[in-house]
């Protein structure tokens, strides 16, 4: 294997670099309440200014593909240089950890093949041990982008088409923003909508996505700047991603 191949459950983050859902090609126009009031621009702003400034969050995305196969999960704590990432979909599951010097792969044999790509003989070959990536690679840089807490911003839509839900005071404490994607040749139309809250930072809480007869995606973000711990895993069960792909 030339590269390291990352497939089905590990593409909630790294396809979109990020992370996390790709839902955000959009068509309606922006509501706002007047001249003072929030907007979509607005918010999406003070948003991404808000993520900017953030050192972790806990993200937990699920998603289910609405034809009764296993239902993908992901659960995440990423920091502004570290990061940790479980990823399940039935029996197979793999971890990510990302520290500044290496990023560390390890999981079952089904989800090694199935989730991260690797062949059967690879996954073989590394076992139970930590397949490690250095920092500088190419695939150490795709892990630390995508699980670190920069991919966050990835769950902001353009403003261009999204429609702002401001809150009525004093009863609500949230911002929704919704937005559309129309179906195309390959992919099924998309019903999206993002939770912020509209006290203090104006950070994401939970995004929604609903693909029409496909399934749907959720994630929920929390813990916004708690301390997060990511320790290496002990050297002698490590290996090396040249050792393993030959």
């Amino acid at each position: 294997m030339a590269a390291l191949v990352l497939s089905r459950g590990a593409r909630l983050l790294l396809a979109s670099a990020v992370v996390l859902p790709s839902f955000v090609l959009l068509s309606a126009t922006a509501e706002a309440a007047g001249a003072r009031a929030p907007t979509a621009s607005s918010v999406l702003s003070a948003a991404k200014s808000a993520i900017g400034k953030q050192t972790s969050v806990h993200l937990v995305v699920t998603s289910s593909s609405g034809t009764g196969s296993a239902e993908e999960n992901l659960r995440a704590d990423l920091g502004n240089t570290s990061g940790i990432e479980t990823i399940s979909e039935g029996t197979e599951k793999v971890v990510i950890k990302v520290t500044p010097t290496y990023a560390y792969l390890s999981g079952d044999s089904s989800g090694l093949t199935k989730i991260f790509g690797l062949t059967s003989a690879e996954a073989k070959q590394l076992g139970s041990d930590w397949l490690t990536l250095k920092a500088g690679t190419s695939q150490y840089k795709a892990l630390a982008t995508s699980v670190t807490v920069s991919s966050v911003g990835s769950v902001l839509p353009p403003a261009k088409g999204t429609q702002l839900y401001a809150p009525a005071p004093p009863a609500k404490k949230f911002y929704t923003l919704k937005w559309s994607t129309a179906a195309t040749s390959s992919e099924p139309a998309l019903a999206s909508s993002l939770t912020l809250s509209a006290h203090g930072a104006t950070l994401p809480v939970l995004e929604t996505t609903t693909a029409v007869g496909a399934g749907k995606q959720t994630v929920a973000l929390s813990k916004w700047g708690e301390h997060i711990l990511v320790r290496a895993p002990p050297a002698g069960s490590t290996i090396p991603l040249s050792k393993v792909a030959g």
